[in-house]
């Protein structure tokens, strides 16, 4: 079983939450009440994915209309994790959002489950980090044409007899390793999940993100999947289908592909073949899908093209260097003004001259997404550096 350090306990009560909120909907209210309901003495603490999703996607709306939705709906602070964590697989998303939430000096991390059994989840981290045959029946799996998320959950199936393969607990996995093995104070704590994750079905009150996207691309009516406080914030939408002819611009103009993050050796020369061929960004991801790459894997590999984000940029921002607050409550400043003097990395809230490079980098990557924006997203970055819920 796996121990966790204690904080202090004079440390103010703090519950985080890591989410994309790609659109806040019932299920994500659910969560937070339920939260609420349990800690209600609790500062909540969000690390929010930006512009951009771990899944190599647009967010349908901005940050900072997020970022209020998110305060409206009572949390006290909200924190950007930064653009080379949030589009990344699982363990990269987790560590960033774990460590911010560390720097934070937040008591526990709250995630919806599937299965709902921590004791399992942890069973799992435990196989992974001390278990010498993890690695070897991942590569063998490998081998045998298995992408990596179905060799990971075969391997830890073989050697746990668990059957993790729900996305939910597939993350809350790599949220459990990353406070494993970085020696973290943050205690793991599970929620139901609700709904299905990848169903398509908004017959539901509580239907996935998947769902609510692919019905506003459909023009279909969602006003009983979202609360009110995100319905007025869905105008000017975003999707990534949007993006198809710059992206298409980079590629065809780009000599080498290979220099781009998650972009294999081989699937570069794929791309400079079919890009010519297709006229959407649908097709492209259809003619690229195979065994050895996930539809996961391509759209995260199509988006660090676009966004310009090669290996040498993710091998120099691989680590939390900032805190970027988006916003925060009353209660949330109260917070912040008592636990700053003990984090070490500087906390941001307005943007100046002499900026983070990693922040410098997101900055440009905000450019690329106003593409396809009629409000001035760019501006935001520097004047609507805080929504204080007030």
């Amino acid at each position: 079983m796996i121990k966790y350090k204690q904080r202090k306990e004079d440390t103010m009560k703090s519950i985080g939450i890591i989410a994309e909120y790609n659109p806040f909907h019932n299920g994500h209210l659910y969560h937070l009440n339920t939260i609420k309901e349990k800690y209600p003495d609790h500062t909540i603490v969000l690390v929010m994915s930006g512009n951009y999703t771990e899944r190599g996607d647009v967010s349908i709306i901005d940050k900072w209309k997020k970022s209020q939705i998110a305060l409206e709906a009572g949390i006290d602070i909200v924190v950007e994790l930064p653009f080379p964590f949030a589009t990344q697989s699982a363990d990269y998303f987790s560590y960033g959002a774990i460590t911010l939430l560390e720097h934070l000096k937040v008591e526990k991390v709250i995630f919806g489950s599937e299965s709902n059994n921590i004791k399992d989840l942890e069973t799992i981290v435990d196989c992974q980090l001390n278990n010498e045959d993890f690695d070897k029946l991942v590569k063998i799996y490998s081998k045998f044409g298995k992408n990596y998320p179905t060799a990971l959950s075969l391997a830890l199936k073989d050697l746990t007899g668990k059957d993790i393969t729900t996305p939910n607990d597939l993350l809350g996995i790599s949220y459990i390793k990353a406070i494993k093995k970085n020696n973290y104070k943050i205690i793991p704590e599970t929620i139901k999940r609700t709904n299905e994750y990848h169903s398509t079905s908004i017959d539901e009150e509580i239907s996935s993100a998947t769902a609510i996207r692919n019905a506003l691309k459909d023009k279909k009516d969602i006003s009983d999947q979202v609360p009110d406080i995100t319905k007025k914030y869905l105008e000017d939408l975003h999707f990534i289908e949007d993006y198809f002819p710059f992206l298409k611009y980079k590629i065809l103009t780009e000599e080498d592909l290979s220099i781009y993050q998650t972009v294999d050796e081989g699937i570069d020369q794929a791309l400079k073949k079919e890009i010519s061929n297709v006229n959407t960004y649908t097709e492209l991801v259809t003619k690229l899908k195979s065994k050895r790459y996930t539809y996961n894997k391509i759209t995260r590999m199509l988006l660090h093209i676009l966004c310009n984000f090669t290996k040498e940029k993710a091998k120099e921002f691989n680590d939390i260097t900032y805190i970027r607050l988006l916003g925060f409550s009353p209660k949330g400043r109260e917070y912040l003004s008592k636990v700053k003097k003990e984090i070490e990395i500087p906390i941001i809230s307005k943007i100046s001259r002499s900026k983070d490079p990693m922040l410098e980098f997101e900055i440009n990557t905000t450019k690329i997404y106003a593409i396809t924006s009629s409000n001035d997203l760019i501006k935001n970055e520097y004047t609507n550096h805080l929504n204080k819920g007030e």
